[in-house]
């Protein structure tokens, strides 16, 4: 490493007997000596350049991690909203707010029309019971160990049941006969056959609603959908017709289940074919986009995690400004030392530059492995695909070395300020 000769050193020197003007070669700082003197610089206390380079490896990491699980969280979801989502519509009665005079807004063959569209699996149209104030669902006539529980009183036809995917513990699901007969059977859910105290179907066991006996035919364990279901009574619709009456108002909904991609066509279908009189007073709603839906999804988890990796980034290019802050303080007498030997300003800014940017991408490298072990650790823990974007490893070094070089141009500069006088006087 040779550094040029001070101008007042040059002087002292004097000229030489010719009169000619010495010649002195210019200082000059190759690029392996740089490279040697920052290796150097970072070895020399391993433990303070760890500690220095851990705020670089927590961004980085952070980075990586971020993007990573964003990624694989928007592949499950897409998965997900496919297979149950993607396939619901649910068309709502909304004949008593177009007009006043109205009567209900399915027809009574609502199940049998909507049937007839391409695409429809299932297809059901159900409501709650609006029950009288003292009315409630025992277990026994008159009162009973449970006493009078306040339990929704379901009204569903065969299909809105079919529709809603259940899973049933014990017994069975009604069906078209028992509606068409308007037999008095109910159907509990798991949850309130547990409030009930019914745990078998063996004594033909029966709850009252109000003062109505039905006859428990079964007890559903879970469903795919309208998880309501679960803590109610449901009973047929045409049987709730005749004991309690049609409903008033608003609240009657049909949920149609359909094959993959006919969500979309079977909802614009669905108001003309159940009513081709009047269409307005039902309104269907489609399951939403699913491409709109990631999207969103997907922008709304980078937003917010991209802003904590920022923050964490932050704190780390702090760190590093920090601590070189420190060593160019703690070095004084060492650049005091080679500025009287000759070295300029620029390159005493140029090794810290390098030192600080060797902890950045040290730490960019540490912490990108490390974000991408985390991804495949918590993919394999909840059983996902781990999806991390190639771009994302290549640049999560580089934006360590960026962070270190940042981080490092304030303590550069000041150590390119010191005086060699003032420095070795220290």
């Amino acid at each position: 490493m040779r550094f040029r000769l001070p101008a007042r050193l040059r002087r002292r020197a004097g000229r030489p007997a010719g009169g000619a003007r010495p010649h002195v070669e210019p200082s000059r700082f190759a690029p392996r000596d740089v490279f040697g003197e920052s290796l150097a610089g970072v070895l020399q206390r391993p433990a303070r350049s760890a500690l220095t380079a851990l705020g670089t490896v927590l961004g980085v990491g952070t980075f990586v991690t971020v993007l990573g699980l964003t990624v694989t969280t928007s592949s499950q979801i897409d998965g997900r909203f496919n297979l149950l989502t993607a396939t619901e519509v649910s068309v709502e009665d909304i004949a008593s707010s177009q007009n006043e005079f109205a009567g209900p807004g399915f027809p009574t063959d609502a199940d049998a029309r909507i049937g007839r569209l391409g695409g429809v699996r299932h297809a059901g149209v159900y409501f709650t019971v609006q029950l009288d104030g003292s009315a409630g669902v025992r277990a026994a006539p008159v009162g009973g160990s449970g006493g009078s529980e306040r339990i929704d009183v379901v009204a569903a036809s065969p299909g809105a049941l079919l529709a809603a995917g259940p899973r049933m513990s014990a017994g069975r699901l009604y069906d078209e006969y028992h509606s068409g007969t308007r037999q008095r059977v109910a159907l509990l859910g798991a949850s309130t056959a547990a409030r009930l105290g019914i745990t078998t179907l063996d004594t033909q066991p029966a709850v009252f609603i109000g003062d109505e006996p039905f006859t428990v035919i079964g007890i559903i364990e879970d469903v795919e959908r309208k998880a309501d279901l679960l803590l109610s009574v449901v009973v047929p619709r045409t049987t709730a017709e005749e004991v309690w009456g049609t409903p008033k108002g608003t609240g009657t909904t049909m949920l149609i289940s359909t094959a993959p991609g006919a969500a979309q066509q079977v909802a614009r279908l669905a108001p003309t074919a159940l009513r081709p009189d009047h269409p307005e007073y039902l309104r269907a709603v489609p399951p939403p986009d699913p491409k709109t839906l990631r999207s969103g999804v997907t922008s709304d988890l980078e937003q917010l995690f991209l802003v904590l990796a920022g923050i964490c980034l932050v704190i780390g290019a702090v760190g590093i400004a920090n601590t070189t802050l420190v060593a160019v303080l703690e070095r004084t007498g060492e650049i005091g030392l080679r500025r009287a030997l000759g070295a300029r300003g620029r390159h005493i800014t140029v090794q810290f530059l390098v030192e600080s940017g060797a902890l950045g991408s040290l730490g960019g490298l540490v912490g990108t492995s490390l974000g991408t072990a985390t991804v495949v650790a918590v993919a394999l823990v909840r059983d996902w695909t781990p999806v991390i974007h190639p771009a994302t490893v290549a640049a999560a070094p580089l934006l360590g070395l960026v962070t270190g070089v940042l981080a490092g141009l304030y303590p550069a500069w000041r150590a390119s300020r010191i005086e060699p006088a003032e420095a070795l006087r220290r």
